[in-house]
């Protein structure tokens, strides 16, 4: 019998689980799998060890770095290259996205950049939210009615709504602003204007800290929090697919085990609410013409580009020096999908050569994997306790903060700050 059974072994009920354990809790993960570490995970391509999902991880508020700092990673900690995103537009052409940028959302409309991404008109449309009313947009939900209302339509479709698209796997009027950016909210309300807010937040984070990763792959801190858990004794069960849950105990394989219940798992509830299918397919080519990065670190493409089925295309060996190191001169390259397409690599291999603008050279070696992102939960089933996407919809500074603000709930005034 434990004090908690957390059902799912994802990033999110690991980190619960090694909250509860310093907290003194005796505690149980059941994973139905038979691995843990869910949407974070490795895999080889070509004898080089990636990351098969997250590679990177948003930098705000620190969420992440603290944790990674916590289990002994902190000093793996990278930044990408200083290399710029693209855009794939909608008439197939592309540039490179503005430099003075926070989710496509200029600091500068009328900058060159942002004139040769949506035009003269456009931008001056957009440098009107200097002017316009500050209570404007003050009570917009959406990243994309707050984007509309201060600075026009180019704006949110040319430049807002491909990297939503490309990070979010959504569209601007479908994410709240908060969720989408946390801080530009208040920015914007304090500032008075949406550039304003832009520019303060881009000079607290200046250009190319938005993001890091970690040397090795993002992955590891699954190996790094499984050793915290097999320290702290925490029982780790795999192959344990939970027949019944309820907030009192859980029926495995026949066996009914007691303790209060955290679900870390989508698909538990009776109710739960559909999510989306994202596929991921690495490819590593043999292709001397990538070596000079002609798209930078990637590619984000707006919805209706003709002849694209990717929504995003990260240029792995080029946005992450360590890998580069490890590749042997040999490219990696990672497309993603909403849903999975037919032949999977072969419309990976043809989206990307469209979208990088060279031959793409031979293959040596394509994984290609579909993740199913859970929808948030906007209530508690049966007095159940939520974490991971259900609970705090995507992103991993979003995964890990709420899991770790949940077991501190339950633990109530037990845990002691970690030292």
């Amino acid at each position: 019998m434990s004090d908690v059974l957390i059902v799912g072994g994802g990033i999110a009920g690991l980190v619960a689980a090694r909250r509860l354990a310093l907290g003194g809790r005796s505690v149980t993960v059941l994973e139905a799998s038979d691995r843990v570490g869910g949407q974070l995970a490795r895999h080889m391509l070509g004898g080089i060890e990636l990351d098969a999902g997250a590679e990177s991880f948003a930098t705000r508020g620190g969420i992440v770095a603290d944790l990674a700092t916590r289990l002994g990673l902190g000093g793996e900690i990278v930044p990408p290259a200083p290399l710029p995103a693209w855009l794939h537009r909608a008439d197939g052409s592309a540039l490179a996205l503005p430099a003075t940028s926070l989710l496509g959302i200029p600091s500068v409309a009328v900058a060159s950049d942002v004139i040769e991404a949506i035009g003269t008109r456009a931008a001056l449309r957009a440098a009107l939210d200097l002017v316009i009313p500050a209570f404007v947009g003050a009570k917009a939900e959406t990243l994309g009615e707050l984007v509309r209302r201060r600075m026009g339509p180019a704006v949110l479709e040319q430049l807002v709504a491909p990297i939503v698209r490309g990070v979010h796997s959504t569209t601007p009027d479908e994410v709240s602003i908060d969720r989408a950016s946390p801080g530009l909210r208040a920015a914007f309300l304090r500032e008075g204007s949406l550039t304003h807010a832009v520019r303060s937040l881009r000079e607290r984070s200046p250009a190319g800290s938005q993001v890091v990763g970690i040397r090795g792959g993002v992955v590891r801190l699954v190996d790094e929090l499984m050793a915290d858990l097999r320290r702290f004794g925490v029982e780790v069960r795999l192959g344990a697919r939970a027949e019944e849950v309820t907030p009192t105990g859980v029926q495995v394989a026949g066996e009914r085990l007691s303790g209060e219940v955290v679900v870390a798992a989508p698909g538990v509830a009776a109710d739960r609410v559909p999510g989306r299918r994202i596929t991921l397919v690495t490819l590593l080519v043999d292709a001397p013409e990538l070596d000079a990065a002609p798209r930078g670190s990637g590619v984000l493409v707006a919805a209706d580009a003709p002849g694209v089925q990717a929504r995003a295309l990260t240029h792995i060996t080029a946005k992450w020096p360590w890998v580069a190191e490890r590749s042997g001169g040999l490219h990696a390259l990672r497309l993603s999908y909403d849903d999975a397409p037919a032949d999977a690599v072969e419309r990976a291999r043809a989206d990307a050569a469209q979208l990088l603008g060279v031959p793409l050279g031979r293959l040596v070696d394509a994984d290609s994997l579909t993740w199913e992102r859970a929808a948030p939960r906007t209530h508690a089933v049966d007095g159940m306790r939520f974490v991971g996407e259900a609970g705090s919809g995507t992103g991993l500074a979003a995964v890990i903060g709420h899991a770790e603000a949940e077991a501190d709930s339950l633990l109530g005034d037990e845990m002691e700050p970690e030292g």
